[in-house]
């Protein structure tokens, strides 16, 4: 479906990052659970990394997931960002949006994915922005698919895309 241009900006929203000392209190995802953040707690915990954005295939007779190198088609692969995130459904409607009551049954959300590591009482790991205060931390650590993914537009197999990525 080809994208007609907005006249209003459509992209996810860049929340100011703080440092956060690891041992101080008041570092909101350690206090709260997913279904008590507020709408900007929650998007701040997407740390831009853009693999939930990538296809991914399911091993019908094993479940397995496997990652492929394949942007959807709105992702914005300098930034990392969805490029029309408010109106996603609208373009793709296959999306998934996250919600406290799904993230922990999809299985196919990245290891490393802060909504997921939350989901099953894991911590935030090390390089996350709302752990460093740096948004480009993801970025810095080698975890986003800059520089990494193709668009869609220029594949023929997805078998052939298959990849894996740092833990």
């Amino acid at each position: 479906m080809p994208l007609n241009p907005s006249p209003k900006p459509t992209t996810q929203p860049t929340l100011p990052l703080r440092p956060n000392n690891p041992q101080q209190d008041g570092a909101f995802w350690r206090e709260k659970r997913l279904q008590d953040m507020t709408p900007v707690e929650w998007e701040s915990l997407c740390d831009g990394c853009g693999r939930c954005c990538l296809e991914k295939l399911e091993d019908i007779d094993t479940g397995e997931i496997s990652y492929t190198n394949v942007a959807c088609g709105l992702l914005d692969m300098e930034t990392c960002r969805c490029a029309h995130y408010f109106e996603r459904k609208r373009f793709m409607p296959d999306c998934v949006a996250l919600t406290p009551k799904n993230v922990a049954e999809l299985r196919w959300m990245p290891s490393t994915c802060a909504y997921r590591l939350l989901a099953e009482g894991r911590p935030l790991p090390d390089w996350h922005p709302l752990v460093t205060g740096d948004a480009n931390s993801v970025k810095a650590a080698g975890m986003s698919v800059e520089g990494r993914c193709i668009s869609a537009i220029d594949i023929e197999d997805l078998e052939d895309h298959i990849v894996e990525w740092p833990e």
